[in-house]
């Protein structure tokens, strides 16, 4: 037999083998390797990751604690992934457009569109679940279980290839108008209380000048920031004062 025919011969078995082994495994473990596009032995940390706290009250057995750090992996992959994208591009633009991608209702629709409504545990005769952004919080748990299992560069190509690619057009969101400023705007109002922008600094940067934006909630600073221009520095204010109070 020629080598050939050996390697011919090996490729056949290893997929009949790769065969059985899918048809073999639960409902649960079919439908999760669809989802993630690998079969991984590590069972019950994706279990966790797919458990609202609704069914399972215990940090350690719902997925708010894979949420968290999924949330910090998708941040990360999306900016690194802007900022090769657009190498002229400033820091204002950069942030609305990560804004854009990885907002909650973005990151839930995303979620709903690869599967996971169907595989996310929670108590479904909660009707407010159901239409909340919980799925979403599924994806960001998930990304932080695919990191567990397969560390942080299979992750960053899982994100690309699986949440970008598919479901995020660039051309499109760029045409899209979301002003951060007004959301945390329109929060505050919804709450009574009182927001300004202040401008607290204006500097000259050789041939620029450079301003510092102080968001102030009933006489308070909440955030700061700074930017080549009082737009820039106000919607990354906005920004940091969105994620100082959890919004």
């Amino acid at each position: 037999m020629c080598d050939c025919e050996k390697i011919q011969g090996l490729s056949l078995v290893k997929i009949l083998n790769d065969l059985y082994s899918f048809f073999n495994q639960s409902d649960f473990e079919k439908n999760l390797s669809l989802l993630i596009g690998y079969r991984t032995r590590n069972f019950e940390l994706f279990k966790t990751a797919l458990n609202h706290r609704s069914v399972k009250d215990n940090p350690t057995e719902n997925n708010e604690r894979l949420e968290f750090l999924g949330d910090a992996i998708i941040g990360s992959v999306v900016a690194e992934y802007l900022f090769k994208k657009y190498p002229y591009k400033g820091e204002g633009f950069l942030t609305e457009m990560r804004s854009k991608m990885v907002n909650r209702q973005q990151l839930n629709h995303i979620a709903i569109q690869m599967g996971l409504r169907k595989l996310t545990r929670f108590n479904k005769m909660d009707g407010g679940l159901k239409t909340s952004q919980i799925f979403g919080n599924t994806l960001e748990a998930l990304v932080g279980a695919i990191y567990l299992d397969k560390q942080y560069n299979f992750t960053k190509h899982w994100i690309i290839q699986k949440m970008i690619q598919p479901y995020l057009f660039m051309d499109e969101l760029e045409q899209i108008d979301i002003n951060i400023k007004n959301k945390i705007i329109g929060w505050a109002l919804k709450q009574g209380k009182q927001i300004d922008f202040v401008l607290a600094e204006e500097v000259q940067e050789g041939r620029r000048k450079l301003f510092t934006i102080n968001v102030v909630i009933d006489g308070e600073v909440i955030a700061s920031q700074k930017g080549f221009t009082k737009k820039d520095a106000s919607q990354l204010a906005a920004q940091k004062a969105i994620e100082n109070l959890g919004l």
